[in-house]
């Protein structure tokens, strides 16, 4: 594991390629060191020092409130997911979307050549070329919905998210074996976060 410098409390994650860019993580040794609170009687003398107990704090149940400290740890990142995949994590109550790419506005302007992953099929994309085609030889709200309701769920899509290391901790557990491929990637990326090896082992 990288080595983390706790006397910043701002950590640039860099070296991943993958669906996940710009990241940044905030207030870890902040939350290591509130994490000392319940069992400290002089607040003076805590330290940003990653223990034992504060890492198995860490490690605990999911849903024990053991972990609690994690709340304080945010990360914020933009993710290219699927449509599909996007679904899905808007279940999370605790990944916020910041913005993102809008298909309700730019829907016809994508390079869809380079908008969707590999599972979708070629035919599907001419078709969706044929549609925006329609749509810019006549320019309607009839040819504007075939254009979005057409559109594979395959369709990429950048969004910059803001969340916490208790958040992703669930994520991690409940994604990692997922079916589709992104979230497995998803859940890589978590792995690499500072400490997140240590706090994600069973």
């Amino acid at each position: 594991m990288e080595t983390v410098n706790l006397n910043e409390d701002m950590i640039s994650v860099e070296g991943w390629d993958g669906i996940v860019s710009n990241a940044k993580v905030y207030g870890l040794s902040s939350s290591i060191r509130r994490a000392k609170l319940p069992m400290q009687v002089d607040v003076a003398k805590l330290t940003t020092r990653m223990t034992s107990g504060i890492t198995a704090l860490a490690k605990s149940e999911r849903g024990s409130g053991h972990d609690q400290w994690l709340t304080g740890v945010i990360v914020q990142f933009d993710l290219r997911f699927s449509n599909k995949a996007w679904v899905e994590a808007e279940r999370y109550h605790f990944l916020d979307f910041i913005s993102s790419q809008s298909t309700m506005h730019r829907i016809t302007k994508f390079d869809l050549d380079n908008a969707y992953n590999r599972y979708v099929d070629p035919r599907m994309i001419e078709i969706m070329k044929e549609k925006v085609a329609d749509y810019n030889a006549s320019p309607d709200m009839d040819n504007y919905l075939k254009v979005l309701y057409s559109n594979p769920a395959g369709f990429m899509i950048t969004a910059g998210m803001t969340t916490n290391y208790r958040q992703l901790k669930t994520i991690y557990f409940q994604r990692r074996n997922h079916k589709l491929p992104e979230w497995v990637e998803f859940c890589h990326w978590i792995e690499t976060l500072p400490y997140m090896d240590e706090f994600l082992c069973e």
